[in-house]
């Protein structure tokens, strides 16, 4: 297997960041709700992320890759005591979560449109309690495997900005992906897998509500594995 160390490199996300050329009515629907909800890094970080929030809430959890937002709006709602950061650098699904939230945006959501390492870079430490990476790019061919978002670099962009106990939680139907996972955290000494039976990585995780990616991946034939690691 190769080395998954990919130096340091910034941008953790490849290939197209725009598919469908966006209606005008919703391209200028995404434009209203990144003013409203964007986090801006160009800002200096809040010493605590819960006040980047219109409600008042308890932590902070982040979405990295949120896709069409199924799961991100899912948990935004269920879980209101949460404030939620869902990043998406692809204009596409980032347009369909604002036409989502239109008309009434939660006050626990905030939005990111670029390369979560930049975030992970901004957040002050020790302020997520929670860290999603769901069904990510797999890049399944071998010589593209230094692409996935899961690297010693990224884990430890995410190990630092964990409060101690915090959950990265991981899911995918790759079995590479999942093995290539594993064997990262392993080398990892800010990470513990919280499994005790094998139901523990092939249940989803509790509320769950389902994803397109996970649909797309059951109607293939492949069933998702479901990891969460807790920081140390």
């Amino acid at each position: 297997m190769s080395d998954p160390v990919e130096g340091g490199r910034r941008d953790s996300f490849y290939g197209r960041r725009k598919g469908h050329t966006l209606r005008a009515s919703r391209a200028q629907t995404l434009e209203r709700i990144l003013a409203a909800l964007a986090v801006d890094t160009g800002a200096p970080a809040p010493g605590d992320p819960r006040t980047l929030f219109a409600d008042p809430v308890a932590g902070v959890a982040l979405e990295i890759g949120f896709g069409g937002g199924e799961h991100l709006l899912h948990r935004a709602a269920s879980e209101p005591q949460l404030g939620r950061i869902g990043v998406e650098p692809f204009v596409n699904g980032m347009a369909k979560v604002a036409s989502a939230v239109a008309d009434a945006p939660p006050g626990n959501l905030r939005l990111f449109d670029r390369d979560a390492a930049e975030l992970l870079d901004w957040l002050p430490p020790a302020s997520l309690c929670v860290v999603d990476l769901l069904y990510p790019d797999p890049w399944p061919k071998k010589r593209h495997w230094k692409r996935r978002f899961v690297s010693d670099v990224n884990l430890a962009r995410i190990a630092r900005v964990l409060a101690p106990d915090g959950l990265f939680r991981f899911a995918s139907d790759i079995e590479s992906y999942v093995d290539w996972t594993l064997l990262a955290v392993r080398r990892s000494a800010d990470f513990e897998w919280t499994a005790r039976d094998a139901d523990d990585w092939r249940q989803p995780f509790a509320g769950w509500p389902g994803t397109r990616y996970e649909q797309k991946a059951i109607r293939e034939g492949r069933r998702g594995t479901y990891l969460t690691f807790r920081r140390r």
